[in-house]
């Protein structure tokens, strides 16, 4: 039997060592995302859900009708990006203002309004997530763009750069170069308007899944209706959680509702595969969505209307966790016209945990 030295066996030990730290340091550098946190406001209470609400101290403070600051603890981050969906019984919609770190806690600022473009006072929910190194474990990306198409932050899990370009006055096509998930419709997106200077929203008129990865067409309107050039962002995710992680978490899922539903592949249930999700009709405008297995606290749901016109999207009211199942209920998904009328039209909806 070879025996080391005394010296030689300090060496092999070190280089166990450093070994070791290599592939720590690169797991934690492929770890997504860097931060995220999200938060459920109820107007009514004046206060934060604790079931909707990551990191638990976060808070919203309201600084004017229709206007709030969001105080995501502990997840201070460069770049990222926001998504907000607007709760109310009635048309209303939420966009970001903008974000930015203070000391160790991440900033939100939003703004709500009402259909006709006031600004109104209303429950949300509100997500924010920032990745950057490492890939995620499966295709997902992120772009918060300009107008003009600069984009002011991006992630790409294979690193590829992703793009933003101008199609003509409120219209974007935003590609995610590599993260191809193997048919020509999969995976979900959330999109949502940044501005700090009028209404504005924005929504998914149609995306198609290549070869080269995911080319999504995004549409942007002001309060009248009109098309709007305006900032934005865009999510992508496939097999994993809106802010890029999956198993953890092992509870998540997304939905695309055309109408009528979207192929298996755009409906994901992380405990059930493709396909589990439904949808139930109720009434006009309204949509019950079933997530059967996944009602784990703290979550976030978030909705984007999707098509070729300017109707938009929010939830009716909260997200309900059943006791038996446990299934998350999202009941419902409602939709409007830009003036406010109850309409079916698409949308997509993702639901998230952090368990």
């Amino acid at each position: 039997m070879l025996r080391l030295s005394l010296p030689a066996r300090l060496l092999a030990c070190l280089l166990m060592l450093a070994t070791f730290l290599t592939v720590a340091q690169t797991a934690a550098d492929a770890a997504v995302p860097d931060r995220k946190g999200w938060v459920l406001w109820n107007q009514t209470a004046g206060a934060v859900v604790p079931t909707g609400t990551w990191p638990a101290p976060s808070t919203v403070t309201p600084t004017g009708v229709g206007q709030y600051q969001v105080k995501l603890a502990g997840q201070a981050a460069p770049g990222g990006v926001v998504h907000v969906t607007a709760i109310h019984n009635a048309p209303h919609w939420c966009q970001a203002v903008n974000w930015f770190p203070s000391g160790a806690d991440e900033i939100v600022n939003i703004r709500c309004y009402r259909a006709g473009g006031a600004l109104d006072v209303t429950s949300f929910a509100a997500f924010f997530v920032s990745a950057s190194g490492g890939p995620a474990p499966g295709p997902y990306g992120y772009v918060d763009s300009q107008p003009n198409g600069a984009l002011v932050s991006q992630y790409n899990s294979t690193g590829a750069p992703n793009t933003s370009t101008p199609m003509g006055v409120g219209a974007y096509q935003v590609k995610f170069p590599g993260l191809v998930a193997g048919g020509t419709l999969d995976g979900s997106l959330q999109a949502t308007a940044v501005n700090p200077q009028q209404g504005a929203r924005c929504k998914i008129r149609n995306w198609v899944s290549s070869g080269a990865g995911q080319t999504v067409n995004v549409l942007c309107w002001n309060a009248a209706g009109a098309p709007l050039n305006t900032r934005f962002t865009l999510t992508y995710q496939y097999k994993v959680s809106l802010y890029g992680a999956a198993i953890p978490p092992k509870y998540y899922g997304y939905f695309l509702n055309l109408p009528p539903v979207g192929p298996a592949s755009t409906n994901l249930n992380s405990v059930m595969g493709l396909g589990a999700n439904t949808l139930m009709p109720a009434g006009l405008g309204l949509s019950l969505i079933t997530f059967p297995r996944i009602a784990y606290t703290p979550n976030t749901v978030q909705v984007t209307a999707h098509g070729s016109n300017s109707h938009f999207c929010g939830l009716n009211t909260f997200w309900t966790n059943s006791t038996s199942g446990p299934d998350l209920y999202v009941r419902d998904v409602n939709c409007f016209t830009n003036a406010g009328a109850p309409v079916d039209t698409g949308f997509t909806v993702s639901a998230n945990s952090i368990h």
